[in-house]
């Protein structure tokens, strides 16, 4: 049995309970000072630092000129992918798409009979900074990673989207990575990765200018830099692990419970995947799933070593608790396989994403719904929301005083302020009355 399933009452229960509910850890310390280090060198030598850390970890032979992706390269992408890769690409472009619009924000005035207008302006930053993970050294191109950060950007209206990722050792991007950048309108692309990518975009080089917001995951070292730039620039969130939790009743079929706990497990070795279910025979049949699941996997190593280190069955004796549970732990990505999904629905407080019914996998999210799949983890799901247009928006107050709304409001304004010992503030509006 590759996962013990524990009664949500009982001490063991309890016990793991607790740790899901406390799972939240910042940056991993181990890097800190390396990544520190990088910064400060990218900061001092720019593109010489760029290239110095490029060569030694990903393409030996990179050159200055070809640190960002040329024209050529960018036309010759789309003779190396194929016709169904862009059939797929162009359903989920539109998907994405059409989803996010619905965030676009509006900028709006309230006036007042004594000619006081206020209002919010809203207002995109002009560059944003899209992180792309290499993918297992090229061989993986994360696609869904280059569409799910640079459609919300193109919507809230970013001027200069720059896109950077690590290159393979021959010194090139995976041509799907390429050609899905330029499908959503991106064609400043830079060969470079890790800690240094990130301190490129935070401050600039001669080749790479500096941004505003840097979204994007990635490994340690990524997310140790975003949280180092972080103030200097607006990062889309530090990540921890991926996870889900799965409400499961008797009416979840076991053989997809396993599929969707795997699909978690095999991101890596600290994924989290974890089930909540009022079924009693649901654990058995959970884990011999797992196992013959487990035997057609290509990522099977990681995805047993994630479940039998982290993955967890928890047994409930009613569904209320079990979404109560839910809750609790403010999960990532959160399936209600459940023979009613929406009734459970207006319940649920704190999820990343929520997916209703046996039929929605959250495979689903990741890449073809709709919905973004950049979502706060390790319980942040509490207080923080998924990467959408949003996150490249900027708000700006507006406010309009007529001489008539400053001598209704002079008074009130002067008590505050000499309340507060700012007398100067007081005498501001003083001097306009008289």
């Amino acid at each position: 049995m590759i996962i013990k399933p524990l009664h949500i009452d009982s001490t063991d229960g309890q016990r793991a309970i607790d740790f899901l509910l406390n799972r939240f850890q910042p940056a991993d310390d181990s890097c800190r000072n390396s990544v520190k280090e990088i910064i400060g060198e990218v900061k001092s030598k720019g593109d010489e630092a760029l290239l110095a850390y490029t060569r030694e970890f990903d393409a030996p032979n990179l050159r200055d000129d070809t640190l960002e992706v040329s024209a050529a390269e960018l036309s010759r992408a789309y003779e190396q992918v194929e016709t169904d890769f862009l059939d797929t690409l162009e359903v989920a472009i539109e998907r994405i798409q059409r989803f996010h619009e619905r965030e676009m924000e509006d900028s709006w005035m309230q006036t007042r009979e004594n000619g006081t207008i206020v209002g919010r302006l809203v207002r995109p930053v002009d560059s944003a900074g899209l992180y792309v993970p290499g993918g297992q050294g090229g061989s993986t191109p994360l696609v869904s990673s280059v569409l799910m950060n640079g459609i919300p950007a193109a919507i809230a209206g970013v001027a200069q989207r720059i896109m950077v990722t690590p290159p393979s050792e021959d010194g090139t991007i995976s041509p799907h990575l390429l050609v899905a950048a330029q499908e959503i309108g991106i064609t400043e692309i830079y060969k470079v990765g890790s800690a240094w990518a990130i301190a490129a975009l935070a401050f600039g080089t001669q080749t790479i200018p500096r941004v505003d917001v840097i979204v994007g995951p990635g490994n340690q070292y990524v997310t140790e830099a975003k949280r180092q730039v972080s103030g200097k620039v607006r990062i889309d969130m530090i990540a921890g692990p991926s996870e889900v939790l799965i409400v499961a009743d008797k009416s979840a079929q076991p053989a997809h419970i396993a599929a969707d706990m795997l699909a978690q497990a095999e991101h890596d070795a600290q994924a989290l995947a974890v089930v909540v279910t009022t079924d009693h025979q649901h654990p058995k049949a959970i884990n011999a799933e797992l196992e013959v699941q487990l035997q057609t996997l290509s990522r099977a190593d990681i995805a047993r070593e994630a479940l039998e280190a982290r993955g967890q069955i928890f047994v409930s004796d009613s569904l209320e608790h079990a979404v109560a549970l839910a809750n609790e732990i403010a999960i990532e990505h959160l399936e209600l396989m459940i023979s009613d999904p929406w009734s459970q629905l207006p319940q649920i407080r704190h999820a990343g994403a929520i997916f209703l019914g046996s039929h929605t996998p959250e495979a689903a999210g990741d890449y073809l719904a709709g919905p973004n799949h950049v979502l706060p983890t390790m319980g942040t799901a509490r207080f923080a929301s998924a990467l959408g247009v949003e996150t490249f928006l900027k708000k700006s107050s507006i406010i309009s005083y007529s001489q008539e709304a400053l001598r209704e409001d002079a008074d009130h304004i002067r008590a505050l302020a000499e309340l507060e010992g700012l007398t100067a503030h007081a005498a501001s509006v003083t001097r306009r009355l008289t």
